[in-house]
């Protein structure tokens, strides 16, 4: 019987990610996210009390700006795809149709669609505070393709089974779910001028290159700020036999995967062949 062990190892510095170590608290954020992103925002400075969320649902489950809006009295563009709940969204703040601005839609890359023209038709100021980005799929290609505005804090998913090696965008299509890694997310951050101050299961954190300084983070490599969990290693043995180690499960699906599962050809023709013998 084969042994086969993945022994991970966290190469990420303590004094790199203090702000989830030490700052992770939850209002209505998942993993942490609210008490993340109050810090990073004491440590860059307020600007203007702006922020923007999609897809908002409801605008309280698993919400990133919930706290912002609700508890200190943020301005807000929520954008949320689903009909009813945008509806439902939009009369929960019919007070403040002077603050909140609720939009029904998809959020994609061009024309009207675009985050650059749903935002054109709010007052929202161009450097606005926070934007974050969940749309399970096109996250990269969406902040990608923001031009006119440039938020302060920019908190986005990625996709946690691609390890800090491997860089994927998914095809520019509205029909697939599939997502970035987080290597590509920090390169895309790059090239439009931020930096990786921080991360947790899911979700990159960036501020404006200009700020960075402020957080005190020497070392923001992706090795320093992340620690790899539900990534997956294939050992292809010398006889076509396929060794799944790691994370082996079909997570969004909830399907728990075997070894038989990984294997692209059947048990019979698994043999080693000489090299000798393929000439």
């Amino acid at each position: 019987m084969a042994r086969i062990e993945l022994r991970r190892c966290n190469r990420t510095n303590p004094e790199s990610i203090y702000i989830r170590r030490d700052f992770a608290r939850n209002v209505t954020s998942q993993y942490g996210e609210d008490g993340m992103i109050a810090k990073i925002l004491e440590l860059i400075g307020i600007k203007n009390r702006w922020c923007v969320e999609f897809g908002a649902w409801d605008g309280e489950y698993l919400s990133n700006t919930w706290d912002l809006i609700n508890n200190h009295s943020w301005s807000a563009v929520l954008v949320e795809g689903d009909k009813s709940r945008a509806t439902k969204l939009a009369e929960t703040h019919l007070s403040q149709v002077d603050k909140i601005f609720v939009k029904h839609g998809l959020v994609g890359w061009e024309g009207k669609d675009s985050l650059d023209s749903i935002l054109t038709a709010t007052p929202i100021p161009c450097d606005f505070d926070l934007l974050s980005i969940d749309i399970d799929g096109n996250d990269w290609h969406v902040w990608d393709s923001l031009k006119n505005y440039r938020p302060r804090l920019v908190v986005i998913e990625f996709n946690p089974s691609a390890s800090a090696q491997v860089y994927f965008v998914q095809d520019r299509d509205q029909s697939i779910n599939q997502g970035a890694s987080l290597l590509a997310l920090i390169e895309l951050g790059k090239s439009k001028g931020y930096e990786l101050v921080a991360c947790n299961y899911v979700n990159g954190m960036f501020v404006l290159v200009e700020d960075f300084a402020k957080l005190n983070i020497k070392d923001n490599s992706i090795e320093a700020m992340y620690e790899e969990y539900m990534t997956t290693e294939l050992v292809q043995a010398f006889d076509g036999t396929m060794y799944p180690v790691g994370h082996t499960m079909l997570t969004w699906h909830e399907i728990q995967l075997t070894q038989e599962d990984y294997q692209v050809i059947p048990i019979a023709m698994r043999r080693y062949t000489d090299p000798g013998e393929r000439r």
